[in-house]
């Protein structure tokens, strides 16, 4: 599916699939492990947004006892998520797009350390072009995909790159091409993770790296956190483990060879914005200006930054 497209209906049953089965490593021993906390019915684009701070909110989750994934059950299809990605409009992000390309430029930095001649990259979920944008001018080739048809445009008006729009499991792209595939914050999305690592695969030359982002639910910060951690939003669609993972680079045809933690940069208005309690001090035009400049590293390890080679089987 391709181009901007406007939801016009509610949700319905029809919209939902339960799941008999685990996304990740495909056991049947998989059990309720939560109950929702929102009206999934009632979900919209706002909800979902890249700055969404309704922190708490989640779907029927099931856990798998094989690998330990957490999955929404009854899963949203990929067509209603695609129709309310596209519609995603979200200033907030462009606003800390500094602080953005701090975090990016740290992860670009490492995969280099796999890929020194550098070579084609493609970014999946690639919002506006921020990640595209600092790679090229480290001397990468760059492509990528993103549904909202707002961050689309605003890649292509402030960064002049032309990103697909559309579901990456079914855009037409060349197999065998790239040499890096960027996931940053895409899996937990996607209610298709073996489908989209299959298509990364597939685009990947031999040999070629994959780097993923995806938070850690079993993490010190989630636990200390609990119901309130930042990562519990009606856009997280699943929530992976270490054994979760790996089963399924391994059933994509990848091989792991590093896992990291990924840490985030945010400035300090940013931070404050999340929590409503800040909100009229935040209309302050001059102290919010002011706040808006100082940087914050937050490294939580609260999610996994993991390097996977393609396998090229016989």
């Amino acid at each position: 599916m391709e181009g901007g497209v406007r939801l016009k209906r509610i949700a319905s049953e029809a919209d939902f699939e339960t799941l008999q089965s685990c996304p990740a490593c495909l056991s049947p021993d998989i059990s309720f492990f939560r109950k929702k906390t929102f009206d999934v019915f009632k979900l919209d684009k706002s909800q979902i947004k890249i700055t969404d701070s309704q922190y708490g909110k989640i779907w029927d989750l099931s856990r798998c006892s094989a690998c330990g994934h957490i999955f929404a059950n009854p899963c949203p299809s990929s067509e209603l998520i695609f129709l309310l990605y596209s519609q995603i409009e979200d200033p907030l992000y462009e606003e800390e797009a500094s602080g953005r390309a701090k975090n990016f430029q740290r992860l670009i930095s490492h995969l280099e350390t796999f890929l020194p001649d550098k070579g084609r990259l493609f970014d999946v979920g690639a919002a506006t072009g921020i990640l595209l944008h600092l790679a090229r001018r480290r001397g990468w080739e760059v492509d990528g995909i993103e549904a909202s048809t707002w961050a689309v445009r605003l890649a292509s008006e402030k960064y002049q790159i032309r990103l697909h729009q559309g579901f990456f499991e079914e855009v037409r792209l060349e197999n065998n091409f790239f040499s890096a595939v960027t996931l940053v914050d895409f899996i937990e999305h996607t209610p298709l993770p073996f489908a989209a690592l299959r298509k990364a695969h597939e685009i990947l030359k031999p040999a070629g790296i994959l780097c993923l982002v995806t938070p850690d639910i079993h993490s010190l910060a989630a636990r200390l956190a609990g119901k309130n951690w930042w990562h519990f939003r009606p856009a997280h669609l699943a929530y992976f483990s270490p054994q979760s993972l790996a089963a399924l680079f391994k059933r994509a045809g990848f091989s792991v060879i590093q896992v990291r933690r990924y840490s985030w940069t945010f400035s300090v208005h940013y931070l404050l914005s999340r929590k409503k309690i800040f909100h009229s001090l935040l209309q302050k035009p001059s102290f919010s200006s002011f706040l808006k400049k100082i940087p914050i590293k937050l490294a939580l390890g609260d999610s996994f930054e993991v390097y996977a080679r393609k396998e090229v089987r016989a």
